[in-house]
């Protein structure tokens, strides 16, 4: 925890802002452990945490994506931690979005006759978090589609034709 609160200490200061960076290690809703990595903005201007954040998550997707990267390079596949980099609560209220998609996604599948719904502007790292989010449902199936950016989650009911498809 150390190491990685002392990582991205230094980033940002690298990038020209001093700021602390707290951890704490959490259990997800997935039961997948994670260390919260948390910038604090005491030091920092409405603009720096704009930026940091950047367009719908961008930047911090970045940040985050690099502190995963750097953090476990030489390490074991069982030694690998994954890392949330948070700013001003921008994760936890994405998560809660995320979820509200995901419950919207499973009732139009379920209850109202879609074939197949369509959740587009999602980054990887979300995509992922819906997969296992809608992985909860035994009649739902998730992939994604098309080419980045433009690549999206589908979710749909599971058929006995691709119920058939899978166990082969």
């Amino acid at each position: 925890m150390e190491k990685s609160i002392s990582w991205l200490e230094k980033l940002l200061t690298l990038q020209g802002l001093e700021a602390s960076v707290s951890g704490q290690e959490t259990t997800g809703d997935l039961g997948d452990d994670s260390y919260w990595l948390t910038i604090d903005t005491a030091n920092l201007s409405e603009e720096d945490i704009s930026t940091l954040i950047g367009d719908r998550g961008s930047v911090l997707d970045s940040i985050q994506y690099l502190a995963n990267t750097t953090l476990n390079m030489g390490a074991s596949a069982d030694e690998q931690q994954s890392y949330t980099i948070e700013i001003n609560g921008y994760r936890k209220a994405r998560q809660s979005e995320l979820k509200k998609l995901a419950d919207e996604a499973a009732d139009e599948v379920l209850n109202n006759g879609k074939r197949e719904y369509e959740v587009k502007g999602l980054s990887s790292a979300e995509r992922r978090q819906l997969h296992g989010l809608l992985g909860e449902h035994e009649n739902i199936e998730t992939f994604s589609r098309g080419r980045e950016p433009e690549r999206h989650l589908v979710v749909k009911l599971v058929t006995e034709a691709s119920a058939t498809d899978e166990s082969e």
